[in-house]
């Protein structure tokens, strides 16, 4: 028999030299990569093409450069007062080879800030920075977002130093950003090292009494500030739950449990 009359019913079916998983209904729950299914000893071809897609896209959330303009006029637009700084990393290269350096805020940008503070009457309660880390993605959808969720629920009377970015930072440089402000909080939000499902999730790390050599055990850690993780008002409400006992106690990081789901109420 030629191979043009061959039979239809001898050709397979589409998909049938793929296995599904037992489990392959519970993705429809979870952007996880679970239940991928095998063809013979390796994963299908269309699950390898995601592979490929989200690693592409995780690549690109840490290369792809913040963009500071935009950023500082979304800011500024919902009137905030914004200083634009940068941490001893040159470029994103020397930030990923020198983590150290990322930590550090540059000495020119440290020294205006210690000459805003000494100009002021009252040391500020709160600053706030926001730093590209590992996902400029990250910061440039939720960060604006979510500090509009956040400053509703400060306490009365809490006085927030201007916004501070910093671009190829580290969360350290909140210590240093801090410190040179005599903030009695800091607060930074920061793109977090991306996953293969979630190249835009953004962090949040709070420390009491920043300076420099503070270790993250000093710190509270707030993550997976996105749309399918952590929402605003929950990342908020956690947030200024956070900041208001840290001002009242004096502490953070172990000494600071997080307690603020217990008075938590999800909305609807």
């Amino acid at each position: 028999m030629s191979e043009s009359s061959t039979p239809a019913e001898v050709m397979p079916e589409p998909g049938a030299l793929v296995t599904a998983m037992p489990w392959h209904d519970w993705r429809s729950a979870t952007t996880a990569r679970i239940a991928l299914g095998r063809a013979g000893v390796s994963i299908p071809t269309d699950e390898a093409l995601r592979f490929g897609l989200a690693h592409a896209l995780a690549r690109d959330a840490i290369h792809t450069p913040l963009d500071v303009a935009v950023m500082q006029a979304e800011l500024e637009q919902a009137g905030h007062a914004v200083l634009a700084t940068h941490s001893r990393a040159a470029d994103r290269g020397s930030y990923l080879r020198r983590p150290d350096l990322g930590r550090q805020l540059d000495p020119s940008d440290l020294e205006s800030l210690r000459a805003l503070a000494a100009s002021g009457e009252r040391a500020p309660d709160l600053a706030i920075v926001i730093g590209d880390g590992l996902s400029c993605l990250a910061v440039q959808r939720h960060a604006a977002p979510l500090l509009a969720a956040l400053l509703p629920q400060l306490a009365p009377g809490t006085l927030l130093a201007p916004l501070v970015l910093v671009q190829q930072a580290r969360v350290a440089v909140a210590d240093d950003v801090g410190e040179a402000l005599q903030a009695r909080i800091s607060v930074i939000l920061i793109g977090e090292r991306p996953g293969l499902s979630s190249p835009d999730s953004l962090g949040i790390y709070l420390t009491h009494g920043p300076r420099r050599g503070r270790t993250d055990a000093e710190r509270n850690c707030i993550s997976n500030v996105r749309a399918e993780g952590l929402s605003y008002a929950g990342a908020a409400h956690k947030l200024a739950w956070l900041i208001a006992q840290a001002l009242m106690t004096g502490t953070s990081g172990i000494a600071l449990k997080d307690q603020s789901e217990d008075l938590w109420v999800l909305p609807g």
